[in-house]
């Protein structure tokens, strides 16, 4: 099977939908997230400190969708039909079959609960088996360990840290965490992310 590209796509689940962002979430997201500093902790912007200037960080990343560089989504909580977050993929390549998943943060309110498992699961099933991946990868920043946490219970393999990586929003230096899971990972951590979902 040769991969195939994302592109913009609305993925289903029990608990969330995950559909391509728009301007249109920016309400939910400031009522969801707002500048929670604890949310904004370890992305590469500064909080923002109104809806407008979150609206902006949204227009980077509906951009990248634009330009093909970057398929972006809002996480949808089926419970309440809010958008609590944003997921994707980047830096991706049909010919060596790989993608990213990445650019993610959530709501507070949602941490620990099905959301992150599910759209991850969601996103997951998506690269392996419709588009055809080989490799899926996530970076990180290497002091966030609640990140570092979530991507291994996902069932990813550590690869390395790239020292000295990239600026943070602070203009501290970053050192970035790197995991992946290969196809034939897949079928293992699928039916491990399934059952625990189905726990609860």
């Amino acid at each position: 099977m040769t991969a195939k590209l994302p592109t913009p796509v609305t993925l289903t689940g029990t608990h969330v939908r995950l559909e391509p962002l728009e301007r249109r979430h920016l309400t939910d997201l400031w009522a969801t997230v707002g500048p929670d500093p604890e949310v904004w902790r370890w992305i590469p912007f500064l909080p923002p400190t109104t809806e407008e200037e979150l609206g902006a960080i949204l227009d980077i990343r509906i951009a990248e969708t634009a330009k093909g560089s970057a398929v972006k989504f809002a996480v949808i909580d089926l419970a309440s039909g809010r958008a609590v977050g944003i997921t994707g993929y980047y830096d991706f390549s049909a010919r060596n079959e790989y993608l990213e998943i990445g650019g993610t943060w959530y709501a507070r309110s949602v941490w620990r609960t099905a959301v992150n498992s599910e759209s991850k699961l969601l996103l997951l099933v998506h690269a392996f088996e419709t588009l055809g991946m080989g490799r899926v990868f996530w970076k990180t920043d290497a002091l966030n360990e609640r990140s570092r946490n979530a991507i291994l219970r996902l069932g990813a393999q550590y690869e390395g840290t790239h020292r000295r990586d990239r600026l943070r929003a602070t203009g501290a230096w970053r050192d970035t965490a790197y995991f992946s899971m290969l196809a034939d990972e897949w079928p293992a951590a699928k039916s491990r992310l399934t059952e625990r979902l189905s726990r609860g």
